[in-house]
């Protein structure tokens, strides 16, 4: 899916290759030509790392929604948590979900990493994972 318009789901503070990136909640951004800008400043690829760690797609209006439900799916899943145990059941339940398998990367077997397509996910598809992982948003 080609993507247009996009905002910041948490402060976006990272370095980019015109300087540093320093963007609050809910800022929007524009992709033009495989980049994220901000106005006539290039922020990322959007196929970029810093795309999945600060920005969701917002076409649908539904960016606001998306960024919240992303972000509170991730804390619940958080590696921390796992460590202290808390997130193992979480964890299982993302395994056994059909619905959450289409959203992971199908290259690594042993390993659960989201797709591109996870944090641009309808809302419907992130609300039955957070409802899965009991995430509050």
């Amino acid at each position: 899916m080609m993507y247009k318009r996009y905002i910041t789901r948490r402060r976006a503070r990272f370095q980019s290759l015109n300087g540093v990136v320093n963007l609050p909640w809910g800022t929007a951004a524009e992709k033009r030509d495989g980049f994220l800008w901000r106005g006539d400043k290039l922020l990322c690829a959007a196929s970029a790392q810093n795309t999945k760690d600060f920005f969701v797609q917002d076409d649908d209006g539904q960016g606001e929604t998306r960024g919240r439900l992303v972000t509170a799916i991730l804390a619940c899943l958080d590696p921390q948590e796992a460590r202290q145990g808390a997130s193992n059941a979480r964890w299982e339940k993302i395994w056994a979900d059909r619905r959450c398998r289409a959203y992971k990367r199908p290259d690594l077997e042993e390993h659960w990493i989201w797709t591109e397509d996870f944090y641009n996910a309808p809302i419907g598809d992130l609300q039955h994972i957070a409802d899965l992982v009991g995430a509050k948003i």
